[in-house]
C-alpha cells in the first residue's frame, strides 16, 4: 500500500470514528471491563498498528486484520484488545484464530472471568470438548455458592449442541467432582450430570444422580424435574421420585411440569387431576389454567374448559399498550384457538370467529386460518375453507409445504378423502422427492379402499427412503387388517420394529398380526403393553375387539370406555364397538 493510498484510508477510517470507539469505550458492545485501564501504553507505534488492523478489516483482509489486532493486544496488554482479535477472527470463521486470542488473553489475565469465559466458549464452538475442563473448572471456583448452584444448572444447555455427548457427559462429571458430596451444591451438581447422562442417552445414569441428588437434598427442584423428564413406562422409579415430592409441598413449577409429561405421554385423567390440584392450591398461576383447559375441551366438557381458558385470559392479559399491534405471547395465542375450538364444537360459529379476531399474531396467521377453515367447513363452506388456507401469505419457501399440509389435514379431518387424495396427487407433481407427501398420498388411497395404490405407493416410499419404518408399519398392518399374506405382514412389522423398537403403534401392528394368526394370548400381551406405554383410542379398539374375541366382553368394554374418554370421535374405535355391538 503507498503512502497516499495509507493517507486516504486513514482519513476514512477516522470520519467514522473507528479509533475513537477503541480510546474511549467498549470494543462492539462489549461488557464493561473489569481490569485496570488498558489504553495507558497506547503509543505512536501501537495507534498506528490499530489504524492498520481496522484498514485491513475494511478491505475485507481479515487475515492480516486479525494479526495485527492481536499483536496490538499483546503489545498493550489490553483485554478490549484480546476481544477484539476473537471478534475478527469469527468473522472471518477462523475458529484457531479465535482460539488463540482467547488462549493469550487467558494467560495474559490469569483471573480474568472475562477472559476465561471466552476461552470456554471458544473451546465449545469448536467442539473441544475435552480441553473445556479447566475453563470450567476456573469459573466454578470464583463463585459463592449461590453462584455456582445456578452456573452449574447451565451446563446441559452449553453441551447440549456437542456431538460426542458421552464425552460432554464424563468431562462435566469430573468438573463437578468437588460438589457431589456438598449439602448446598450437590443436588445441583447431581441433577446436572443427570441431565448431561440423559443427553448421553444413558438412562439408568441418569436416573441414579436424580436419586443420588435426592438423597442430599428431598425438595431439590432440580433433580425432581430431572425425575420428571426420565418417566416413562422402562423407568417406574423416575415416577416415584416424583410422587414422593408431590405428596409434601411441591413448587408450582414442578407440578406443572409433572401434568405436562402426563399430558404427552397421553395420561389425560392423571393429568387433570394434576390441574385440579395446582388451580386449587394457587389459583393464580396461569399456566394451570391453559392445560386444564385444554384438558377439559379434549374430554368434551366444553363449559368447563371455556371458563379455564377465560381464567387464564384474565390472569394474562394481552398487552395494555398497543394492543391492537402489540404480538401476543405463545401461550395466549394457544388459549384463543382453544377458546374458539370450544365455541365450534358449542356450534357457536359467530363466537368461534369472534375468539379468532382477538389474535395479534402474525407468525400464527396460518394456524389461525386453518381454525377460521375447520369453522367455515363445519358451516358446509368447504370451498371457503380451503381458500381461506391458500389465501395466507408465503413469506418463506416452507410456507408453501405448511400450507398443504394444513388443507390435506382439514380435508382428512373433515373425511373429504377423496379431495385430500385429489390435492396431495397434484401434490406429487410439484414435490416428486417429497416420500411424506406420498406417504400420505398412500393412506388416502387405503381411506379410498384403493388398496393396490396403497401398497405400490408404501413400496415406492421404502425404496426411496429405505428407513422410513411408517411405512412398513403401514403396509404390514394393511396386510394384516385384510387378513392377507400374514407372513409377510409380520416381515414388515418386525422391520418397522428394528427401526423403533419402542413405538407402541408397531406394537400394535404386530398383535394384530398375531391375532390374525390366530395367536390371541399372545396379540392380548401385546396390545395390553402397547396400552400401557400409549394409551390410545385405536389400540383402545384392538385390545377390546381381541377380548371380546376370547369372551372376555366386561374387560373389552371397559377398555372401549377408556378409549371413548381419550378421543370420543375416533373412527376406528367407534366401528369397532358397533360391529361388535358394544355400542356407540
Amino acid at each position: 500500500m503507498d503512502y497516499y493510498g495509507l493517507m486516504s484510508r486513514i482519513h476514512r477510517l477516522l470520519s467514522l470514528t473507528l479509533v475513537a470507539a477503541f480510546l474511549s469505550g467498549p470494543v462492539m458492545g462489549a461488557p464493561p471491563k473489569t481490569e485496570g485501564p488498558d489504553n495507558s501504553n497506547l503509543d505512536g507505534e501501537l495507534f498506528f498498528e490499530l489504524l492498520v488492523s481496522e484498514i485491513e478489516l475494511v478491505d475485507g483482509d481479515y487475515g492480516a486484520a486479525y494479526a495485527q489486532m492481536l499483536n496490538a493486544a499483546r503489545k498493550a496488554n489490553s483485554p478490549r484488545l484480546y476481544e477484539r482479535a476473537i471478534e475478527i477472527a469469527y468473522r472471518s470463521r477462523n475458529g484457531e484464530g479465535a482460539l488463540n486470542a482467547a488462549q493469550a488473553w487467558a494467560r495474559a489475565f490469569p483471573s480474568s472471568r472475562e477472559a476465561n469465559r471466552y476461552h470456554f466458549q471458544v473451546l465449545l464452538g469448536l467442539n473441544k470438548i475435552a480441553e473445556t475442563q479447566e475453563p470450567l473448572k476456573r469459573e466454578l471456583a470464583g463463585l459463592t455458592s449461590s453462584e455456582r448452584v445456578a452456573a452449574i444448572g447451565l451446563l446441559p444447555r452449553y453441551f447440549s449442541r456437542t456431538t460426542d455427548k458421552k464425552l460432554a457427559s464424563v468431562v462435566v462429571e469430573k468438573v463437578l467432582a468437588p460438589e457431589l458430596g456438598n449439602r448446598t451444591t450437590g443436588p445441583a451438581a447431581w441433577a446436572a450430570i443427570g441431565a448431561m447422562r440423559l443427553q448421553a442417552e444413558d438412562g439408568e445414569g441418569a436416573l441414579e444422580a436424580a436419586r443420588r441428588a435426592v438423597a442430599l437434598d428431598p425438595e431439590s427442584e432440580e433433580a425432581i424435574l430431572l425425575a420428571t423428564a426420565l418417566m416413562g413406562p422402562k423407568t417406574p422409579a423416575a415416577e416415584e421420585i416424583v410422587r414422593k415430592y408431590l405428596a409434601g409441598r411441591p413448587t408450582p413449577e414442578v407440578r406443572m411440569a409433572y401434568a405436562r409429561n402426563l399430558a404427552n405421554t397421553q395420561r389425560y385423567a392423571d393429568a387433570y387431576t394434576q390441574m385440579q390440584l395446582l388451580t386449587t392450591e394457587k389459583p393464580d398461576f396461569p399456566e394451570a389454567w391453559l392445560l386444564r383447559g385444554s384438558l377439559e375441551l379434549q374430554d368434551n366438557k366444553l363449559v368447563l374448559a371455556e371458563a379455564s381458558l377465560k381464567t387464564y385470559v384474565a390472569l394474562n392479559p394481552p398487552p395494555a399498550e398497543n394492543v391492537q399491534t402489540a404480538t401476543m405471547g405463545r401461550g395466549l395465542v394457544q388459549a384463543y384457538l382453544l377458546l374458539s375450538q370450544v365455541a365450534e364444537q358449542a356450534q357457536r360459529h359467530d363466537d368461534a370467529k369472534a375468539y379468532l379476531d382477538q389474535i395479534v399474531s402474525p407468525r400464527d396467521t396460518l394456524r389461525i386460518q386453518k381454525r377460521y377453515a375447520m369453522i367455515l367447513a363445519h358451516q358446509g363452506k368447504l370451498a371457503e375453507a380451503r381458500e381461506a388456507i391458500r389465501s395466507v401469505p408465503e413469506l418463506q419457501a416452507s410456507d408453501a409445504r405448511d400450507k398443504l399440509n394444513a388443507e390435506v389435514q382439514l380435508l382428512r379431518d373433515t373425511q373429504h378423502y377423496a379431495q385430500a387424495h385429489a390435492l396431495l396427487l397434484e401434490a406429487t407433481g410439484r414435490y416428486p422427492d417429497d416420500t411424506e407427501i406420498v406417504y400420505d398420498l398412500a393412506m388416502m388411497a387405503e381411506k379410498l379402499g384403493k388398496t393396490d395404490e396403497m401398497e405400490k405407493l408404501l413400496r415406492q416410499v421404502i425404496a426411496a427412503k429405505p428407513d422410513y419404518h411408517h411405512a412398513y408399519n403401514a403396509l404390514g398392518y394393511s396386510l394384516a387388517d385384510r387378513n392377507i399374506r400374514l407372513n409377510e405382514a409380520r416381515q414388515l412389522i418386525n422391520q418397522a420394529l428394528a427401526f423403533a423398537p419402542d413405538d407402541p403403534f408397531i406394537t400394535d401392528s404386530l398383535a394384530w398380526v398375531e391375532f390374525r394368526s390366530g395367536n390371541t394370548q399372545e396379540a392380548i400381551r401385546l396390545l395390553q403393553n402397547a396400552f400401557h406405554a400409549r394409551p390410545d383410542a385405536e389400540i383402545a379398539a384392538h385390545l377390546g375387539e381381541v377380548l371380546w374375541a376370547v369372551g372376555q366382553k366386561e374387560q373389552a368394554s371397559a377398555v372401549w370406555k377408556e378409549g371413548i374418554g381419550l378421543s370420543p370421535q375416533n373412527e376406528t374405535l367407534r366401528e369397532t364397538m358397533r360391529r361388535l355391538g358394544g355400542s356407540p
